[in-house]
């Protein structure tokens, strides 16, 4: 079938724009930025107006537009093609692959990351030995702070550093290798989920396309992406039967990123108490098992140690947490994040309780997607740092819902770079306001719609 001349025409323009936003801005060009990832994401909307338009009826259960029952191979295509692009480009909008290399230099010279302080290890032997430079540690963004990062992230890291030991760049393009694979599996993932549940194998464009999860996974080199892949092939699992196989595939979300933990309550409730538990204590047996290599007590507690810090003393483009450090420097005077930071995340653990087992009687494997976005969008919005990567889970779960914000938020939160214009860093909370009452105005409008949605449908089966 013939490419259509508005197709060819956006592919170009966002190959270009996504070519510039990887290789020549840099964050501190912030208006430049904002120009470039705004006619980016522009294009995106457009492009994908008719995938966003189906939906399934509620009588047959067939798709409302029979043209989109195949996948688009020129959109899944592109959304390839853009992530190629971006492949031997030194991250411009994030420095945390600085400390990728970093550990990866260490590890793959038989030194564990865990154990030592980037301040306390500079000039020191070991430094000299792991190839560790005064221009590698001049551009850490945290070298006061021990490693979070866990173990599959730290073998892809070493990986990286023994295919390239003395060039930055060639790590660099190991690193996002394991990335870009993950992603294009995360897709196909994606596109079985959903025809698995008779919805349009297209929605994966949502997220395989949005300028966000392109730029940001794989052009800044987030391990996100490897997190979400896992954690798609655990639900794949699960739905196949494969419970063992899924369990494991979950640990593995887990060792890459820590995030995936707090979806082991929805596992328990939709499993129940006994499979539920059973299945969690897989996934931690494993996730343990393969923390072994690197396990000790200085390993706990530094790692401990950084996740305090993290949740005590890190703030960056928060909602919740800014109103609550607003009403704290008026009563106390001073920066109340030691307290507020823990209170709120008991906060988030009692609403991810709650989602899991109070918010729907039954528990209803179709409903799962909506209640792993309801989970997600509660953790973020209680959290004190917010980084536009992060909010890629959220793009990631709406795929399977009719819940489209987490589009809307990764759009604008790309004020939140506005932090980087100038140093000392400073962030423009009016930008910060904005950003959340567009994310927070159009959320409430759509859960509010589909509570009267689900409203009317329970009154039409009374009668």
């Amino acid at each position: 079938m013939p490419v259509s001349p508005f197709r060819i025409g956006w592919f170009v323009l966002s190959a270009c724009l996504f070519t510039l936003l990887g290789y020549a801005v840099p964050r501190s060009q912030f208006p430049l930025l904002l120009t470039l990832y705004g006619l980016a994401f522009w294009g995106y909307w457009r492009i994908t107006v008719p995938i966003r338009a189906t939906r399934l009826t509620t009588d047959s259960g067939q798709f409302s537009n029979d043209s989109f029952q195949q996948p688009d191979l020129f959109l899944f295509a592109a959304a390839g093609l853009f992530r190629l692009l971006l492949l031997a480009a030194l991250p411009c909008l994030s420095d945390d692959y600085v400390r990728f290399v970093w550990d990866g230099r260490l590890l793959a010279h038989g030194y564990n990351p865990f154990l030592y302080l980037p301040s306390q290890l500079i000039q020191t032997p070991i430094a000299a030995t792991a190839g560790l430079s005064n221009s590698l540690f001049q551009s850490l963004n945290s070298p006061d702070y021990f490693t979070v990062y866990p173990p599959l992230n730290q073998a892809f890291f070493a990986a990286a550093a023994r295919l390239s030991p003395n060039n930055v760049l060639g790590m660099v393009i190991g690193l996002r290798i394991p990335i870009l694979l993950a992603e294009m599996g995360s897709l196909w993932l994606m596109t079985a989920l959903l025809r698995r549940f008779n919805k349009n194998p297209n929605l994966a464009l949502l997220y395989g396309l949005n300028p966000l999860v392109i730029l940001e996974l794989t052009g800044n080199i987030h391990f996100e992406g490897v997190m979400l892949f896992f954690v798609l092939l655990a639900i794949w699992l699960f739905v196949q039967g494969h419970f063992i196989r899924s369990a494991v595939a979950l640990a593995l979300g887990i060792i890459t990123k820590l995030l995936p933990l707090i979806l082991l309550p929805l596992v328990i409730r939709h499993l129940g108490w006994k499979r539920g538990l059973l299945y969690s204590s897989l996934t931690g047996a494993v996730t343990i098992t393969l923390f072994l290599p690197f396990l000790s007590l200085d390993l706990v507690r530094n790692v401990f140690s950084s996740l305090n810090l993290y949740f005590q003393k890190f703030e960056f483009n928060a909602s919740i947490y800014y109103l609550i450090r607003t009403v704290g420097y008026w009563i106390k005077g001073y920066n109340i994040i030691g307290r507020a930071g823990a209170g709120l995340f008991l906060a988030s653990a009692g609403s991810i309780l709650w989602v899991a087992f109070y918010t729907y009687r039954r528990p209803i494997l179709s409903d799962l997607p909506t209640k792993i976005l309801l989970t997600l969008t509660i953790y973020w919005l209680l959290a004190t740092t917010v980084h536009p990567w992060y909010i890629t889970s959220l793009v990631a779960a709406s795929v399977f819902t009719t819940f489209r914000y987490p589009l809307i938020w990764s759009g604008v939160i790309i004020l939140s770079y506005t932090t980087y214009r100038a140093l000392p860093y400073h962030e423009n909370l009016w930008l910060t306001g904005l950003e959340y009452a567009i994310v927070v105005g159009f959320a409430v409008h759509e859960w509010h719609n589909q509570r009267v949605e689900t409203d009317n449908l329970l009154l039409k089966q009374r009668r």
